[in-house]
């Protein structure tokens, strides 16, 4: 652990004199890997085809629930920890080259370090805990658009075995719940397009000197009906069942140390959670009065979109929207 951290701290001292972005990418990637150990990935062939039926079976109870049609990701990967800190780092770098291209200059000495520090860092804490992945690809060059789906097994491995649940029933939990995104993506092409757009004209207007409260306000908003909605549908596709493993991560999450704690609150994933739940609790009102069919309705257009408002006030979407 030791030798880790001071080849992740020397990762980041050296970035500073190299280059000239505010982000040392490499540095990162060495950094965030060299904080974290990769976990065993060594699969059988009978383990691959688990996840694979998993993700399958989700897809056909899914469809049937939400009555939505939609397809798999193009690609669905099993990782490691250092698997996952290489993909998301393409994500992070999409999402930061306006910065790098418009960015502030001043002392980029300085700030090259405290940036590569500080995103190797996030990663690295990340890394350690995602269980499982859908990636929509915002951002992503004509080539590379899709959408792609990722299972962290060691972290289901380690957290199944932390919470003293059987592995393959969690490893199962896990999947319904990253599918259930995909299906939302699937059932709303424009989605991602939508979330592209408004991401593109916050980060736009952050790099010229101002704030688009707006962008970002309907970034909040409609990310709050997606976690929303695929809380619907784990609930009513699967929590019956799955009830127990829920209420045990959900503890678990509570728990930690006071700087796991820290960094849960700087990274905005107690804001996550928050979103979660403020979105569960408007799609549950919409489908206890008409049904999930009629909360699948969010997903025709965008306008369908619930606003600021409607989404403590369920009964006025329903008015508008049926």
């Amino acid at each position: 652990m030791h030798m880790n951290l001071f080849r992740s701290v020397r990762a980041v001292t050296e970035a500073s004199g190299s280059g000239t972005g505010p982000i040392d990418w490499e540095a990162v990637a060495e950094a965030a890997k060299a904080g974290v150990e990769p976990g065993d990935l060594d699969l059988p062939a009978s383990e691959q085809e688990a996840y694979a039926t998993d993700v399958r079976e989700a897809r056909e109870r899914l469809r049937s629930v939400g009555g939505v049609e939609f397809d798999l990701p193009d690609s669905i990967e099993i990782q490691n920890r250092h698997h996952w800190i290489e993909a998301n780092i393409r994500t992070f770098r999409r999402v930061m080259r306006p910065f790098e291209e418009h960015g502030p200059t001043v002392l980029p000495g300085l700030t090259r370090s405290v940036n590569t520090g500080s995103m190797a860092f996030m990663l690295s804490f990340l890394a350690k805990n995602v269980l499982g992945q859908y990636d929509p690809l915002l951002l992503a060059e004509a080539d590379d658009a899709g959408h792609e789906l990722y299972f962290v097994h060691p972290n289901i491995v380690e957290t199944a075995g932390v919470l003293d649940v059987d592995y393959p029933r969690f490893r199962r939990w896990i999947a319904f719940h990253e599918v259930s995104h995909a299906a939302e993506f699937g059932a709303a092409p424009w989605l991602a397009d939508y979330l592209e757009e408004r991401l593109e004209e916050g980060i736009e207007t952050f790099t010229e000197g101002g704030f688009d409260r707006q962008s970002f306000h309907d970034l909040n908003v409609a990310m709050t009906a997606v976690e929303g909605y695929a809380e619907l549908l784990m609930d009513r596709a699967f929590d019956d069942d799955y009830a127990d493993l829920r209420a045990k991560l959900d503890a678990r999450r509570q728990q930690g140390g006071p700087l796991t704690k820290l960094v849960r609150r700087l990274l905005g994933l107690g804001l996550k959670r928050r979103q979660y739940e403020r979105g569960a609790r408007f799609f549950r009102t919409v489908a206890d009065a008409r049904g999930v069919e009629a909360a699948s309705a969010v997903w025709e257009r965008p306008e369908n979109l619930p606003t600021e408002n409607e989404l403590d006030h369920p009964e006025r979407w329903l008015a508008r929207v049926e």
